[in-house]
């Protein structure tokens, strides 16, 4: 069971039941919030979770300074005040929570605002907007016949050929932050409770996506996408032909954060999102809540 504060527990999958009916109820659309992301980043971020009157609280570091992020209803002032005593940051507020908070001791988190995506633009590509986009789909789809192309669901049939694409994919990068998430998540694709796809190009894997619906049930977050770059245009392939695949009840396509990575924002811009996941923060030196 999740532990009452101040007794913390790591993030595990012996919790991941509990974790996941509160976040459930919550219905968040912030992908962070989302207990594969939780889970698969728990070493990174030094993930522990306690359970805070009614809500879950999760606590964590980053570059060397500790954080809380609070999903659920807000706790009373007492103990927000005692936890900003105790930790750095509050981070990935959410507007709703926000809005219960003073103006002047908040501050919009941009490098991890999530970015939303409407499913049906990203699964069309129609308009002039999409143009380069459908110039990359286009020259894949010319290269490769579509008796050369093939689809199959991310499973226990296919995990060795999404880990093979994986490994490639890192080759030349070094040590990349999000390596060992990204294949402990296919490793427990069905334990968590992941979908995905995995791309062929004449029987060799060259691509993959996983993700899964989040809480509020009008969103699904792609938490990864990895593919050889060397098969020119295959991200834009796989990003039209995974958006294609996501139930039509489902509104909207979250990718997720930049970090703050130009380079990144840039890209995730060029695919036009028309609105974010806001999240914000408030740093612990603040006198005024």
């Amino acid at each position: 069971m999740i532990p009452f504060y101040p007794d913390l527990a790591p993030v595990s999958l012996n919790l991941q039941e509990q974790v996941q009916s509160i976040i459930l109820k919550s219905k968040t659309d912030a992908s962070s919030f989302a207990f594969a992301n939780l889970y698969l980043f728990r070493k990174k971020y030094d993930f522990n979770i306690s359970l805070l009157e009614n809500s879950l609280l999760i606590t964590g570091t980053e570059k060397e300074k500790t954080f809380f992020s609070v999903l659920g209803n807000l706790p009373q002032k007492e103990g927000l005040v005692e936890l900003l005593k105790k930790y750095h940051r509050w981070k990935s507020i959410p507007e709703e929570q926000a809005a219960l908070l003073p103006d002047n001791v908040i501050s919009e988190d941009r490098d991890n605002f999530e970015y939303l995506y409407l499913r049906t633009d990203l699964a069309e590509l129609s308009g002039r907007n999409f143009q380069k986009k459908r110039n990359f789909v286009n020259a894949f789809t010319r290269t490769y016949a579509p008796e050369e192309r093939e689809m199959k669901l991310l499973g226990k049939n296919t995990l060795k050929d999404a880990l093979y694409v994986l490994d490639e994919w890192r080759q030349g990068k070094g040590e990349h932050l999000d390596y060992d998430p990204a294949k402990e998540a296919v490793k427990l694709h069905e334990v968590l409770g992941l979908s995905g796809l995995v791309f062929y190009v004449k029987g060799i894997p060259v691509g993959y996506c996983q993700g899964e619906v989040l809480a509020s049930g009008k969103s699904f977050a792609v938490h990864f996408e990895k593919a050889i770059d060397e098969y020119k245009g295959i991200y834009q392939y796989m990003n039209q032909e995974f958006a294609k695949t996501i139930p039509e009840n489902i509104t909207y396509i979250n990718r997720e954060q930049d970090l703050g990575d130009e380079g990144l924002r840039q890209a995730k811009m060029t695919y036009r999102p028309v609105g974010f996941v806001k999240l914000f923060s408030i740093n612990a030196s603040t006198k005024a809540l």
